[in-house]
């Protein structure tokens, strides 16, 4: 965090730390998330920060939302959180997973369904009518480019 940090580490001009505690600090957040192999990931010395990417015209941010959050609303309030730190920068939001709903035991998520708790609710959807279940979120996903633009 800046406050703590007189000498932040900027990459292109951007502190890295303020970003991920501007998007840590936002509702729906459940944290920031690397991705797979690094994928989102700033190197500072000796250490780095997951989940914030800065580029010469844009930041990413790759989060992990908590249960019920929306997307939209998650993404509106992190741009503006996150804008007094990168400039004109565009702030390009990734969803890179879910939390699990109140009462799943990730422990075991093959167990018997439950209704009654939510517990392994995931089991139950489908894409279509007559289609395979879906995965649960933690299941391996492929970028798909889609962006989320802020509301007009």
């Amino acid at each position: 965090m800046t406050a703590m940090n007189p000498h932040p580490e900027l990459v292109d001009g951007v502190d890295v730390d303020a970003v991920a505690a501007a998007v840590r600090g936002c509702a729906g957040v459940a944290d920031l998330a690397e991705g797979p192999a690094g994928s989102v990931v700033s190197y500072l010395p000796g250490r780095r920060v997951a989940g914030v990417h800065v580029a010469a015209d844009h930041v990413v941010a790759q989060v992990r939302l908590e249960w019920g959050a929306t997307v939209p609303d998650v993404a509106g309030r992190i741009r503006v959180a996150v804008a007094p730190a990168v400039g004109a920068r565009r702030v390009d939001v990734v969803v890179a997973d879910v939390d699990s709903p109140p009462g799943w035991d990730d422990e075991t998520p093959d167990a018997p369904d439950d209704r009654s708790t939510g517990r392994n609710e995931a089991s139950t959807w489908t894409t279509a009518p007559g289609a395979a279940h879906a995965a649960p979120s933690s299941a391996s996903t492929t970028p798909t480019g889609a962006e989320i633009r802020p509301p007009s």
